[in-house]
């Protein structure tokens, strides 16, 4: 077996050894974002670890099964074999997915937005149903989910809501989200039992904490201030504490109101804006590219990248890569792997 090569898990124990040596310094917790960081890698590292190693395990009993199998010709026991290699597959794929995500920030936590499109009080139930299908999806993959700002919609659901999505390869599954996603359902709000489209979009951006060279002018900074309200969680008050920066030259907002205090939500907005002016100039790098290529792309909200089809029949489809499901309640629940990986090859296979 050559796994460990492709899967690269000598460096991955080197990486190990390494970080562990840095916990045992003796300013280790002086920063502690930082050393924060540092635990969430050392997790990961040995995660992936914990996997391989497990799946190598796996590989070997699916083996003497099929031995056993063939051996005794016993029907049961080649029914067990066949499910322990359907297992030992699906997990082998899930690694190798992981394997793909070699980009700058793919390692990132992530920063996710929501915001309603096209369809008033139907489009802010549709935030609050991909806010409950990505935290959802989050909580299973063992990672945090902080909600940095939260606006209730009018009538209902969600108006606009900022998360903070916390662990290894958080940003990198989660790149695969950014667009528009679209609704089609008989509405709950509407009493004739019509059926209705609603349009959400979806914002993903990579935390960035490292230092980066990036100039941001304070005279091109608008900070305001303002109550936090809405599900902020435990530290949300009822002082002037929440925090909204607008970035003057390009138009950028950004706005934090879960940390305790001004100062903390007003570094965590700067965090956000750093990202958003990178994945500003990202994009506008692409758009050359574009126009050089003669490449038009359509940015309206028809242009949407998955439709989730509630009626006359359930189907999720995701338009770029043609992956799709009938199953649309696990993919609301957060079963969205399936979709992340797709895209991931996708990509790869553009590339």
């Amino acid at each position: 077996m050559r796994w460990g090569t492709l899967f690269d898990v000598d460096r991955v124990k080197e990486l190990i050894s390494e970080l562990e040596e840095t916990t045992m310094d003796n300013g280790f917790w002086n920063d502690i974002e930082k050393a924060q960081n540092i635990l969430q890698k050392l997790k990961g590292y040995k995660e992936l670890v914990d996997k391989y190693d497990k799946l190598c395990m796996s590989y070997e009993d699916t083996l003497v099964l099929i031995e056993m199998a063939d051996e005794e010709d016993d029907k049961e026991l080649a029914t067990e074999a066949k499910q322990k290699a359907e297992e030992f597959c699906e997990n082998y794929d899930q690694m190798l997915i992981a394997t793909l995500l070699d980009e700058e920030y793919d390692k990132n936590d992530a920063i996710l937005e929501l915001h309603p499109g096209a369809g008033g009080t139907e489009a802010c139930d549709w935030v609050s149903m991909l806010l409950r299908m990505y935290t959802r999806w989050a909580e299973k993959k063992g990672y945090k989910v902080d909600v940095l700002d939260y606006l209730d919609g009018e009538e209902a659901g969600v108006k606009s809501v900022t998360l903070q999505i916390s662990g290894q390869n958080a940003y990198g599954y989660l790149k695969s989200e950014k667009g528009i996603h679209r609704l089609v359902r008989i509405s709950p709000f509407d009493s004739s039992g019509r059926r209705h489209t609603s349009f959400a979009s979806c914002d993903i951006m990579p935390r960035i904490t490292e230092e980066i060279q990036l100039e941001i002018r304070t005279e091109d900074l608008r900070i305001d201030t303002y109550r936090a309200t809405g599900a902020g969680g435990q530290h949300i008050n009822t002082t002037d504490s929440a925090v909204r920066i607008t970035h003057t030259p390009t138009g950028i907002v950004v706005q934090c109101q879960n940390e305790r205090s001004q100062i903390q939500n007003r570094e965590k907005a700067m965090e956000m804006l750093k990202a958003k002016l990178l994945e500003k100039q990202k994009q506008e790098r692409m758009d050359t590219l574009d126009d050089i290529r003669g490449e038009k792309k359509d940015i309206a909200w028809g242009s949407q990248i998955r439709s989730y089809v509630f009626h006359p029949y359930n189907m999720v489809k995701d338009h770029r890569t043609l992956q799709e499901t009938g199953n649309t309640g696990a993919v609301m629940d957060g079963d969205v792997d399936k979709f992340m990986n797709a895209y991931l090859a996708w990509i790869h296979q553009r590339d």
